[in-house]
């Protein structure tokens, strides 16, 4: 039944209701074409695209978000419990998630699995990011799980299972695993150096006792963690569950967080938690480093998705809105902002997808690893920018959760924050470049590999290697970043995109034509990257 729409005051017109639900796959030629060309699975894609449009999914991603995690530190009687409650939504969209193969389908041997696993986190952070979360870091588990024996042999196996399993028991019990990540402390920070969590064997095992400031889905069934050893920082495996109980794991606090509300995050204590070593021991950083490098494209895919969900927001308002006796998609200022704004999601888009192709690929795994960097930095500074200017489209109403772009506001820095902020990105990045001249090496053939396509990046790339013609001090460490992502993307685009969309990138992105405030540019064949919007 319609909702009332004339009172006695006023009649309800101009006001656009929300988008129909759109279906992220069917619904994105963008997403279609990057995929194709990353080669990717259409048939597991446009599954999960359509279940991610069902309106029972789209009403668990509102009632996730909406009703945060509560922590069940004690029962009724005060025994212990450090339980994590949420909302069925969250469920639901975890066993819809898991069953696509979010995060075994990349390990299951089939061609392109991680470019389909760039493409599922794309989708699934449009409808709420907080659950890919646990799934993020199961994905990124697995290969650093890959050698493990004894009993952390048997989450390996569990963490490939497509099935969610949220029950409260041990892993023997289980039809699936969920793995996180319990790495930092309050003294280091991103330097895991630092960490004083100490490990000591026991019983053919590990006991850990420590603090972890932050722990990253702490109902999950095991945890990555780091801890000190007689022979220096060492990786292990931390089960929540044990066959006769629970671990020595103490939630202190649920973190009360700007967004992600869906997904918990915590404050814990190990009490001599039982724990399994991964690697060798001594060599933490470099065992954990496989699960760090693989949760790195998964948070340059997302900015894309959150960006693509607030672009729709934003380019609905316009088609349905009037001002001054005419729609505002017909106003060429409103027209160059949108535009501006669709060359941004289309760059995030593009380069993530060109990086998880390299995943697939054992031959690009040196541009895998500047690649992911690299889109990591330039996508996760752009997306704020995006989503601040498509809530402002909508006025008043983009600044009430009645719309979703406060939450993809809230959203918006999270990626660029976790897993290693724009200056741990940016030394990473010299670093890499200074230590692995394969990287080097890979990174100056795909910026070369668009030469000729247009006049504009040419000169860039020109520019680019004058000024810097070896790597940067670490004071231009961001301006260097920046430009070589820039330059990254658009070659990507001018490639692979059609032509109006990577020029256009490439004269307002690679050569600057333009101001620093979206839409301040130059209008370039405005109106096909606005059909890509709308377009399925």
């Amino acid at each position: 039944m319609r909702p009332q729409d004339r009172f006695d005051t006023h009649e309800v017109t101009n006001q656009p209701g929300p988008p129909p639900l759109r279906d992220a796959w069917a619904g994105d030629v963008a997403l279609r074409e990057a995929v194709d060309a990353a080669g990717g699975q259409a048939g597991p894609l446009a599954e999960y695209g359509a279940a991610l449009a069902s309106p029972e999914l789209a009403e668990a991603g509102r009632a996730a978000e909406a009703n945060p995690p509560q922590h069940l530190a004690f029962d009724r009687a005060g025994r212990r419990l450090d339980e994590v409650r949420f909302d069925p939504g969250y469920h639901a969209l975890m066993r819809t998630g898991l069953a696509a193969g979010y995060a075994a389908l990349p390990w299951e041997g089939a061609a392109g699995g991680h470019a389909t696993h760039a493409a599922m986190v794309y989708m699934a952070s449009q409808r709420e990011a907080g659950h890919c979360c646990p799934m993020t870091m199961t994905y990124a588990a697995i290969p650093a799980l890959a050698g493990a024996t004894g009993p952390a042999a048997a989450f390996r196996d569990k963490a490939m299972s497509r099935a969610y399993d949220p029950a409260v028991a041990p892993v023997a019990a289980k039809a699936g695993v969920t793995i996180g990540m319990a790495m930092t402390e309050k003294q280091g920070g991103s330097d895991v150096r630092a960490n004083a969590t100490r490990a000591e064997p026991a019983d053919g095992a590990w006991r850990l006792t420590g603090h972890k400031w932050f722990c990253s889905a702490p109902m999950s069934d095991a945890f990555l963690t780091l801890a000190q050893t007689g022979a220096g920082l060492s990786c292990f495996l931390v089960p929540r569950w044990l066959e006769d109980g629970r671990n020595g794991i103490v939630i202190e606090r649920l973190k009360a967080k700007l967004g992600n509300r869906a997904n918990a995050s915590a404050e814990i204590t190990y009490h001599g938690a039982e724990a399994y070593l991964l690697g060798e021991d001594g060599q933490g950083v470099r065992t954990i480093l496989a699960m760090v490098h693989h949760t790195r494209l998964d948070t340059a895919m997302a900015p894309a998705g959150l960006m693509q969900a607030a672009l729709i927001e934003a380019h609905h308002w316009c088609a349905g809105r009037r001002t001054f006796q005419k729609r505002l998609i017909d106003q060429p200022l409103m027209r160059a902002v949108l535009a501006d704004l669709a060359l941004d999601r289309e760059g995030a888009l593009a380069l993530g997808m060109r990086v998880a192709q390299a995943f697939d690929d054992p031959a690009q795994t040196a541009f895998a690893r500047i690649g992911v960097a690299l889109a990591k930095f330039l996508s996760n500074k752009r997306c704020p920018v995006v989503v601040a200017e498509a809530m402002e489209v909508l006025g008043g109403m983009g600044y009430v959760d009645d719309t979703p772009l406060p939450m993809l506001y809230r959203e918006a820095p999270l990626n660029g924050i976790w897993e290693g902020s724009g200056n741990v990105i940016c030394l990473d990045i010299l670093r890499t470049l200074a230590r692995v001249p394969e990287a080097g090496e890979a990174l100056r053939a795909e910026l070369a590999a668009a030469r000729g396509e247009n006049r504009h990046y040419d000169a860039a790339l020109a520019d680019f290697a004058a000024r810097w013609p070896g790597l940067p001090s670490e004071a231009e460490g961001r301006w260097f970043c920046e430009r070589a992502a820039t330059l990254l993307t658009a070659s990507v685009l001018l490639r692979r995109a059609p032509a109006a969309v990577s020029d256009a990138y490439a004269v307002t992105r690679a050569a600057g034509e333009g101001g620093r405030v979206p839409g301040a540019t130059a209008a370039r064949e405005v109106g096909v990257v606005l059909d890509r919007m709308a377009a399925g």
